[in-house]
């Protein structure tokens, strides 16, 4: 027994030995891993202490260890909140909405720029298409009421000389929110997201080229072929990534084009916990309790999707 014990330590301290050693070879590695990881711990696991306020009332003089357990009460305050089901709503549409909208463009224009011969006229292009997620919300919403002004706008311009007569306020038109909200979106990050496909594509064997090329395909039978079916595994994952924050939508962009008009079309989950929490009354411990609804919404969905797609095409995140 002595003996083994000895044997068992020998082998601990001969693996320890090697992860050291393994670290202090490749220590500029480790260090920059160092950085994300304090990202993570310190503005995303630590917070993670403060999500049982959920479960309290909490009162800021009392504290959080200091507040009283109510346990359920603020889930089931915002399940029987006359706007639960408009906010869900809402939500989804402009999440799916901007998911079937983004993707397939992203996906089109890897594959038509993977197709350009002319490197100076693609990395014009290139450039073009990624200019615009550099564009700041507050920047992109002011640039839309500008274009899309019916009177002194692009947008009330054209429709002056093409019809003669003013142009119909887009912009107040409620069921005219979900779709420049989602387009305007789409418009300024279908270059960026297209860069992770067209890094994709670069990876294709050449000599597939050639083969389809003699076997006398078309440069849309090779796309079709040989292109997408690469890329595919990228687009899924992406996919899968993307049902991770499918509830979550940027509450900025939204707050800024929302209006009287559209009320009841742009109030989403995100607005409503900004306003609940921070805005109106500062309910910190009901908007904790939304949110925490949202982000178990977004766990079950990127798990079922991942198990899916697992099944369905082997390819998964985990």
């Amino acid at each position: 027994m002595d003996n083994e014990l000895l044997l068992t330590n020998d082998i601990e301290i001969r693996r320890r030995n090697n992860l050291i050693g393994r670290i202090a070879k490749a220590w500029q590695l480790y260090l920059l891993l160092f950085v994300p990881l304090v990202y993570l711990i310190v503005f995303k696991y630590i917070p993670m202490y403060g999500v049982q306020i959920a479960f309290k009332n909490y009162n800021v003089n009392l504290g959080i260890m200091g507040s009283e357990w109510v346990g359920l009460k603020y889930f089931l305050k915002f399940f029987s909140n006359y706007q639960f089901t408009r906010l869900i709503r809402n939500t989804l549409i402009i999440s799916f909405y901007s998911l079937i909208a983004g993707l397939p463009v992203s996906v089109i224009i890897a594959l038509t720029l993977n197709c350009v011969k002319v490197e100076k006229f693609k990395k014009l292009v290139q450039t073009v298409t990624y200019l615009p997620h550099f564009i700041s919300v507050v920047v992109l919403v002011g640039m839309m009421y500008q274009i899309f002004n019916p009177i002194i706008g692009t947008y009330g311009n054209v429709y002056r000389i093409l019809f003669g007569k003013e142009a119909p306020n887009i912009m107040g038109i409620p069921e005219s929110f979900f779709h420049m909200y989602v387009w305007s979106g789409v418009w300024q990050n279908m270059g960026w997201d297209s860069i992770i496909y067209l890094a994709a594509l670069s990876a294709v064997d050449t000599e597939l080229y050639e083969s389809a090329k003699i076997d006398g395909a078309s440069r849309l039978k090779i796309m079709l072929a040989i292109d997408l079916p690469s890329i595919m595994p990228t687009v899924i994952i992406m996919l899968i990534l993307r049902c991770g924050h499918f509830m979550n939508i940027g509450y900025e962009k939204i707050l800024l084009m929302q209006n009287s008009f559209n009320l009841n079309y742009s109030e989403v989950i995100q607005t409503y916990v900004y306003k609940v929490g921070l805005k109106l009354n500062g309910d910190y411990s009901y908007a904790t309790a939304i949110g925490l609804f949202n982000s178990v919404i977004n766990l079950i969905l990127i798990t079922v999707v991942n198990k899916v797609s697992k099944k369905v095409g082997d390819t998964s995140l985990w």
